[in-house]
């Protein structure tokens, strides 16, 4: 198969990824087109083995064969879901047991507290989801009848199999806990030692570290959520009756319990995750992760090492956001809202600029011309005493804003009603919720800016995304640090996402082969695709350590071919943005709902504010 060229390399959006610069989301990595070869040349992107290797072009004859070699229940391919997405979990969570541990852990810089925690945390989940795979594995095979063993029993089931293995991860929720331990034990080190904090900058630089390294770190806890969605749909799709939905429904309350248990830590520990995302996002702001913007409320008290533990955050540690440690609960007053693209009315007019809403401030900014590619903060607004009202009478500006601060106005405006929309209703909310709290709102800002003292912009232009496109064509240019993050495709793709946005797309990560194929293109490509952190990766199988390519979904739609694409296959679903399309063949029609599920909760808009906890009411 030979992919349309025009596609492949004008298109930022499905980028090839390549040693220190591969085409990652929500890491450190740039939009970057190209893979290395052996001698450290960067090929056309048309030689990659992802986009033209034709020993992985399926057939249709292979298709007819395998779906009526293969069992077509809808429990099989619940199933099965559940056997892909373990086999991407397990290679998360060898990034940090075996990648990081070998990268940074051996490093004298690398404290031997931070080196215990990570061990004793992460080796016994490994060793326990590695047998937990396996034996899934042999079930699955079992079921597809490539075993006589399925002659001497029932097998066609699962729930057997899930009910054994989480009733034996129970003794390992102790170090389910310790996640947010060893999240904050890493921040520490790094702000102690620049030696570690590089070396963490560097290996999130790898191919391996595909996103950032602490959202590994947070994998184990949002594994219990995927396991309990799985077990709902089961469950759901059996009678009663039926030989598998006993144990089933018995797994599921053992994974709900354990869920329940651990589920305000989640949602705490994921915005003190985007909070140290945005620290190395941004230029100009010295507060955003610091003791100083702390409230501390101890609810339960059990033993002298709370007592450590306290010191420890108080002292050494940088974290905002609720935290449940070792039955301790701690509440900590910075809270992650939205970032995304806003236009700021100013003498020049319209200029884009990034917005950054926290639970008491906005932050204002540019996308900086430098090496770095980081966004420089201009401004702040404190949320306390604001007002917030629609101007788009009063400026002639579609979808325009104002907000009223007490020592200052701005005039936004946003790419479109939705858009407006989900931005003044966060804001409202955040101005409602900071009515009740007590004390000044913060101060972000470096001394050197001020609200009535930003540099005037004239100078830092808005790229469109082909202008991206082309200030990487050349192939001997190292990539630029942190080009890619969420904050840049945010920023090309203007658009916004919320904090509600980022904790929905932890919950729905799905793997699985996929058959793709370009607009102009005949035959249909074998890959391996993960969805993870609102971003399709692109794998020749699930074995590859690192994947080849990625797709960032944001303002992608995705709908079904029409009759006048001629597509004429089933399951197939289609991605559209601008002049970018690509199709994707799943093998059933749940694989197809899934698929279509999950990368709409990436593409399409949380509805409306929330309250900041609110994702406590979700559904999981």
């Amino acid at each position: 198969m030979t992919p349309r060229a025009g596609v492949v390399s004008n298109s930022p959006h499905l980028s090839a990824s390549s040693g220190h610069s591969h085409g990652m989301v929500n890491g450190q990595k740039s939009l970057d087109l190209c893979s290395h070869s052996p001698d450290g040349r960067q090929p056309s992107p048309l030689t990659s083995p992802l986009l033209n290797d034709a020993g992985s072009v399926r057939t249709d004859d292979e298709d007819e064969v395998r779906r009526k070699r293969f069992p077509t229940d809808r429990a099989y391919f619940i199933a099965k879901e559940l056997l892909t997405t373990e086999r991407t979990y397990l290679k998360d969570l060898e990034v940090v047991t075996v990648s990081f541990q070998s990268a940074v852990g051996q490093d004298e810089a690398t404290p031997d507290t931070l080196k215990n925690t990570i061990l004793s945390t992460f080796e016994p989940l490994h060793k326990f989801h590695t047998g937990f795979l396996r034996e899934v594995e042999q079930r699955l095979a079992l079921w597809e009848g490539r075993s006589n063993a399925h002659i001497k029993g029932d097998y066609q089931r699962i729930g057997d199999v899930m009910l054994k293995n989480l009733q034996g991860l129970k003794p390992l929720t102790a170090n389910l806990h310790k996640q947010s331990e060893v999240l904050m034990e890493l921040e520490k080190a790094c702000r102690a030692s620049r030696k570690l904090e590089g070396l963490c900058r560097d290996f999130e630089l790898q191919k391996v570290c595909y996103i950032p390294l602490n959202v590994f770190i947070l994998r184990p806890l949002h594994r219990l959520i995927h396991y309990k969605q799985i077990l709902e749909r089961l469950c759901k799709h059996y009678p009663a009756t039926h030989v598998d939905f006993r144990d089933c429904r018995a797994a599921l309350a053992d994974v709900s319990e354990v869920v329940d248990q651990l589920q305000g830590s989640i949602i705490k520990m994921e915005n003190f995750q985007k909070l140290l995302e945005l620290k190395k996002d941004l230029i100009g702001t010295d507060n955003l992760v610091v003791p100083g913007r702390v409230s501390l409320k101890i609810e339960v008290f059990n033993s002298t090492s709370d007592i450590s533990i306290i010191y420890l955050i108080l002292h050494c540690m940088p974290v905002y956001s609720i935290y449940l440690i070792n039955d301790a609960h701690f509440l900590f007053s910075q809270e992650f809202i939205r970032l995304g693209c806003l236009s700021k009315l100013s003498g020049k007019g319209l200029q884009q600029r990034m917005f950054f809403l926290f639970n008491d401030i906005i932050l204002y900014t540019s996308r900086g011309m430098t090496p770095t590619n980081q966004f420089k903060v201009h401004g702040q607004l404190a949320l306390h005493g604001m007002t917030i009202r629609e101007s788009e009478d009063e400026w002639g500006v579609p979808h325009a804003f104002t907000l009223v601060g007490q020592r200052q106005s701005v005039v936004v405006a946003a790419s479109s009603l939705t858009e407006m929309e989900k931005w003044m209703d966060d804001i409202k909310m955040a101005i409602e919720m900071g009515k009740t709290s007590n004390g000044p709102s913060s101060d972000l800002l470096t001394s050197n800016l001020t609200d009535n003292k930003c540099p005037e912009e004239s100078s830092v232009e808005a790229e469109s995304e082909d202008d991206m496109t082309a200030s990487h064509t050349s192939l001997e240019r190292p990539a630029p640090h942190r080009g890619n993050t969420m904050v840049h495709v945010c920023w090309h793709r203007n658009t916004s996402v919320s904090m509600v946005d980022f904790s929905i797309a932890m919950e729905n990560q799905l793997s699985g082969n996929l058959l793709r194929k370009f607009k102009n293109s005949n035959g249909w490509q074998k890959l391996w695709v993960v969805f993870t952190n609102f971003s399709l990766f692109f794998y020749k199988s699930h074995q590859d350590d690192y994947p080849l390519a990625s797709l960032p979904l944001l303002g992608y739609s995705i709908t079904v071919p029409s009759e006048s694409e001629n597509i004429h296959k089933d399951y197939v679903f289609k991605l559209h943005f601008k002049s970018h399309v690509y199709y994707f063949r799943s093998e059933s029609e749940y694989t197809f709902e899934r698929w279509m599920e999950v990368i709409r909760s990436a593409t399409v808009p949380s509805s409306r504010a929330r309250i900041l906890n609110s994702k406590e009411s979700h559904p999981h």
